[in-house]
């Protein structure tokens, strides 16, 4: 999967955003450490949303399915 971050540098930082996935931002000390640490940054932001897709399913009777892209 491909998905678009934001990357900029701040007071000796790189810093990253993701705005497909609201509230998905992390820094790393070097470029290499950012794209390191955005990836974990994503694929936590996705099981956490999918934890919580599983948890409010029961709740309102919707369905959870998987698709690629």
């Amino acid at each position: 999967m491909k998905i678009k971050v934001i990357i900029w540098q701040e007071d000796g930082v790189w810093c990253g955003s993701v705005p497909a996935l609201p509230g998905c931002h992390t820094w790393g000390e070097t470029y290499e450490h950012l794209m390191e640490m955005l990836k974990e940054a994503i694929e936590l932001w996705l099981e956490v949303a999918s934890e919580k897709a599983s948890t409010e399913e029961g709740s309102n009777k919707a369905k959870q399915i998987e698709i690629s892209v």
